[in-house]
């Protein structure tokens, strides 16, 4: 069992560092957004005063996408502090709800959206899909990265918005520099 957790781990790390590789973002904010991640879901599961259970984050360049549902102002208030605290985290963006927990069967249409979404993403040859990181909430896609074109982004916005079950996209893409270094 101990084994098939080691193994289970490598192959995510190396899928990471494949994806990393294959995408144009720099190998070190890969790995820098890993770590940032690994440090907030520390922090939060550390915090054992709120229910971050419903809580989504989504991390791209140091920009912090959080997404779900508080049951609570406080506790919203006190996850976007926790986000703001770990390491390597550049910017917070909340998109958190408060109100009751997000029910079963929306938490299941929200996966299968994210699914279709990915499966079209990958499939697309107009999208630099490893530009993009999203999250679905409620039936909400959150698009975050950094668009190479603009022809790109539109392509991966309609993507999005015309994925089944889909109700609404925000976007929270930035436009990043992707001119070759010069010699």
């Amino acid at each position: 069992m101990k084994m098939g957790k080691i193994l289970a781990g490598a192959l995510a790390i190396a899928l990471l560092v494949s994806s990393a590789c294959t995408s144009s973002r720099k190998l070190d904010q890969s790995f820098s957004d890993l770590g940032a991640g690994t440090n907030l879901r520390g922090i939060l599961f550390a915090d054992r005063a709120h229910d971050y259970a419903d809580v989504s984050v989504t991390i791209y360049e140091g920009r912090v996408l959080l997404t779900g549902a508080m049951r609570t102002e406080e506790g919203k208030q006190k996850v976007i502090d926790n986000a703001r605290r770990a390491d390597g985290v550049k910017e917070v963006i909340d998109e958190i709800k408060v109100g009751d927990k997000i029910s079963f069967g929306r938490s299941a249409a929200d996966t299968r959206i994210g699914t279709a979404l990915r499966s079209r993403l990958l499939a697309d040859g107009r999208v630099y899909h490893n530009d993009y990181r999203y999250d679905v909430s409620e039936g909400v896609v959150y698009l975050i990265g950094a668009a190479r074109t603009q022809e790109s982004l539109n392509r991966a916005l309609e993507l999005a918005r015309t994925t089944r079950g889909v109700k609404e996209v925000v976007s929270y893409v930035i436009y990043a520099d992707y001119a070759a270094p010069a010699q």
